[in-house]
């Protein structure tokens, strides 16, 4: 990832700060686009969507990304697809592949 980013609760949250990915409902149709600035309005009707969570573009860039934040995105992201299922091999190459990505670690050719 370009961008430094932590995802926050929606409690610390304020006015002018700026999304650093798509912000997905619950049917994963998208809300807000990467780089939206909040306003209270907007904070405001987030909770009425089921956010309770927001990835925010970081004041100051963070040495490595959180594996656990990434896991979590990931699991929005891939929540259709099982991955314990060998039928569905190629959703599961290209988890594996984005995590890493993510993770900033090398990907094998």
């Amino acid at each position: 990832m370009n961008a430094a980013h932590q995802h926050l609760p929606l409690t610390d949250i304020r006015a002018g700060m700026v999304l650093s990915d798509e912000l997905l409902d619950r049917q994963g149709n998208v809300l807000l686009p990467k780089g939206a600035v909040l306003t209270e309005q907007i904070i405001g009707l987030l909770p009425g969507h089921g956010i309770g969570m927001l990835p925010i573009v970081c004041e100051q860039a963070s040495a490595a990304p959180d594996p656990a934040s990434v896991e979590r995105r990931l699991a929005v992201l891939f929540r259709k697809n099982d991955p314990d299922n060998n039928d569905d091999w190629a959703s599961c190459i290209l988890r594996r592949y984005i995590t890493d990505y993510r993770l900033e670690r090398e990907i094998a050719p």
